[in-house]
C-alpha cells in the first residue's frame, strides 16, 4: 500500500495561481526599498549554530531548527569503524601483552605511567563504592583480578574512541537553518565590510524557519522581507522605514496602524520599578500582552522573581493613555531619574515630529506595551498591525547598537524592518485585494487546429513575445472546447483563433474570453488591443 503524501506542519504548496499573488507582495515591497535605494543581498538558508544561538534569547534559542551532521559525515562510516578496531587492537598489544611484562612495567614505571593511573582511578573508585579505602593498587593474590580491571578498562577507552570518533559526528550538529534574516545580515556585514560601502542599506526576501507550534497566522517556514541600514545613528533612518511601511500598505491597499515603542524607555522602566537587571524577563513578558492578557503577564513577571512591589509599580505605566506627547509627558514625570528613559523619550519626540514633517498618512502610535521579545533591539522598536483582520503583527522591527559587536566589529549601529509576507498573504486573502491580473499571466492563447495553422502561428507568437506580451499556443490540435476550457481554467483574457480564411487575410480572429466579443486582427491590430488590454 503506497504511503499517502504530505508535507510537514507549518509548510505550505502554492498552486500558480497563489504564487502569482505572492510575487505581487514580494514585487510590491521590492519596488518600494528600490525606491529609497536599498540594495539586495542573500545570505545561505544555514548558518552556524555559533551565529545563531544566544542572539535571540532563551525562547528564541528553543525555536531554532539545528541541523543533524549528514552526508559527507556518513561517507567514511567503514572507514571510522576500522579505524575504532586498530585504536583497540593497538591498545590491546600495548596493555595485554604477557601479564608478567605488564605488571612489572606498571611496577617500575608506576610514576610516568598514564595507564597505571587509569587502573589506580578505577580501584580507587571501586573501594569508594564498596565502602573500603583502596589508595593504592592491591590484588587478592592472583592476577585474574588485574587482568579482569585492565580488560575492563580497556573496553571504557574504546568506548570513549568509538564515541567520538564514531558516534558522535553523526548525532551532533554545527548548523542550523536561520531563524531570521538579520543576525545572517549583521554577520554578512562582519564579513563583508571590505565590500561594501556605510551606511549601507540592504534589502533581503528569503525564507527562515522556526520550531514554532503551527496556528493560524504562524508556520514553521515562511518568508521574511527585510530591509536595513547599518552604520548610522540618525533617526532619519526610523523615519524612512517608517515612510516605507506607509508607501507599501498604501499600494497593497491594506489600512494598518504602526504601533512604536523604545527600548531605552523600557530599561528606564525597569531602573524606575527597581528591577533594571530583569530588562529581559519584564520585556519578554510584556510583550505577550496582547495575546495573553495583563493577568497573565504578571503571573510570568512574579515567576521570573520580580517583586509584588515593582508589578504594582508597573501597573499604571502600562495602562497610560491619550495622544503620543501626551504619553511622552507622562513618562517624563515617571522617568525624571532615568537618563536612559530620557533618552529614550527625546528619540521618540523627534521620530515623532519627523513624521508630523512628512505628513505621513498611517497612524503612528506610541504604544507602550510593544517590546519586541528579541534581545538585541537598543532604540525605537515597531510593530505594524492591520486594521481589517484579526492576525498578529504583519512587520515588525527596530534599532540595535551591538549586533556586530558580537561578530567583532562593535561600534556600527542599524536599524531595521521586517515584512511579513505570509500573513499579508493571508490578509489579502480574507480581504480579496489582489489585482484581478497578474504580470504573470498569459495574455493570449493560440488555439491549435493542426500542423499548418500550427506554423502560421509561430511568427505571431514571436512578435507579441518581443513586445513583451505573455502568450502561448495550445500544444496540439484539439476540439475548440477543450482549448477554450484551458484558457477559462487559466484566467486568459484573449484567445486567437486561425483558419483558412485568416491565413489567406495574414490575420488572426481574436476572441475577448470575458465579453465574448470577436474582432479579425492584423498584426499591428492584435498587439495594439493586446497591450492596451
Amino acid at each position: 500500500m503506497s504511503q499517502k503524501p504530505s508535507i510537514p506542519k507549518g509548510t505550505r504548496d502554492f498552486t500558480p495561481q497563489e504564487m502569482a499573488n505572492r510575487n505581487y507582495i514580494f514585487n510590491t515591497i521590492k519596488s518600494v526599498f528600490q525606491l529609497y535605494g536599498f540594495q539586495q543581498i542573500e545570505t545561505p538558508a544555514m548558518e552556524n549554530l555559533s551565529t545563531l544561538m544566544g542572539k535571540y534569547g532563551e525562547e528564541g534559542d528553543k525555536l531554532l531548527f539545528k541541523i543533524l551532521n549528514s552526508g559527507d559525515f556518513l561517507s567514511d562510516f567503514d572507514f571510522k569503524q576500522i579505524e575504532a578496531i586498530k585504536e583497540y587492537d593497538d591498545l590491546k598489544n600495548k596493555y595485554l601483552k604477557d601479564s608478567s611484562d605488564v605488571i612489572s612495567s606498571l611496577n617500575t614505571e608506576k610514576e610516568n605511567n598514564d595507564f597505571y593511573r587509569l587502573v589506580e582511578k578505577k580501584l580507587i573508585i571501586k573501594g569508594i563504592i564498596e565502602g573500603t579505602d583502596n589508595n593504592e593498587i592491591t590484588f587478592d593474590g592472583s592476577e585474574f583480578e588485574f587482568h579482569k580491571i585492565l580488560n575492563e578498562t580497556v573496553l571504557e577507552s574504546i568506548r570513549e574512541i568509538t564515541k567520538k570518533k564514531f558516534i558522535e559526528p553523526y548525532v551532533s550538529t554545527e548548523k542550523g537553518l536561520r531563524y531570521d534574516l538579520t543576525v545572517p545580515f549583521a554577520r554578512f556585514v562582519v564579513q563583508n565590510r571590505d565590500k561594501i560601502s556605510f551606511p549601507f542599506k540592504r534589502y533581503q526576501i528569503q525564507p527562515v524557519w522556526r520550531a514554532d507550534r503551527p496556528q493560524k497566522g504562524r508556520y514553521r517556514e515562511f518568508y521574511q522581507c527585510d530591509v536595513d541600514v547599518v552604520g548610522s545613528d540618525s533617526l532619519l533612518n526610523e523615519l524612512e522605514l517608517i515612510q516605507i511601511v506607509d508607501e507599501v500598505y498604501r499600494r497593497l491597499k491594506i489600512n494598518v496602524v504602526i504601533k512604536i515603542n523604545n527600548r531605552k524607555i523600557l530599561s528606564g522602566i525597569a531602573e524606575i520599578i527597581g528591577e533594571a537587571e530583569k530588562i529581559t524577563d519584564i520585556t519578554v513578558a510584556i510583550d505577550k500582552l496582547d495575546k495573553i492578557g495583563l493577568e497573565k503577564v504578571n503571573e510570568e513577571i512574579a515567576s521570573k522573581g520580580i517583586s509584588q512591589d515593582a508589578i504594582d509599580k508597573l501597573q499604571p505605566i502600562l495602562k497610560l493613555n491619550g495622544t503620543n506627547s501626551e504619553k511622552l509627558n507622562q513618562l517624563k514625570a515617571v522617568l525624571a531619574t532615568s537618563e536612559t528613559g530620557l533618552k529614550g523619550i527625546d528619540e521618540m519626540e523627534t521620530i515623532f515630529g519627523l513624521c508630523e514633517t512628512m505628513q505621513i498618512k498611517t497612524r503612528v502610535e506610541l504604544d507602550l506595551t510593544l517590546a519586541r521579545g528579541l534581545n538585541y533591539y537598543t532604540g525605537a522598536i515597531f510593530e505594524v498591525k492591520a486594521l481589517d483582520v484579526e492576525i498578529g503583527s504583519i512587520t515588525g522591527g527596530g534599532r540595535y547598537d551591538n549586533l556586530t559587536g558580537v561578530f567583532g566589529m562593535p561600534g556600527v549601529s542599524g536599524v531595521g524592518i521586517s515584512f511579513g509576507a505570509d500573513r499579508i498573504y493571508d490578509v489579502l486573502n480574507q480581504l480579496n485585494l489582489y489585482p484581478e491580473t497578474s504580470e504573470e499571466q498569459t495574455r493570449i492563447l493560440f488555439v491549435s487546429f493542426g500542423e499548418k495553422e500550427l506554423m502560421y502561428c509561430l511568427p505571431w507568437l514571436k512578435t507579441l513575445r518581443e513586445n513583451g506580451i505573455n502568450c502561448e499556443i495550445y500544444p496540439e490540435p484539439a476540439k475548440m472546447k477543450k482549448q477554450m476550457s484551458y484558457a477559462d481554467n487559466k484566467n486568459i483574457p484573449f484567445v486567437a483563433i486561425v483558419g483558412e480564411n485568416e491565413m489567406t487575410e495574414n490575420k488572426v480572429m481574436l476572441k475577448n474570453m470575458k465579453t465574448g466579443e470577436q474582432i479579425l486582427c492584423s498584426p499591428e491590430e492584435l498587439l495594439n488591443r493586446i497591450a492596451t488590454n
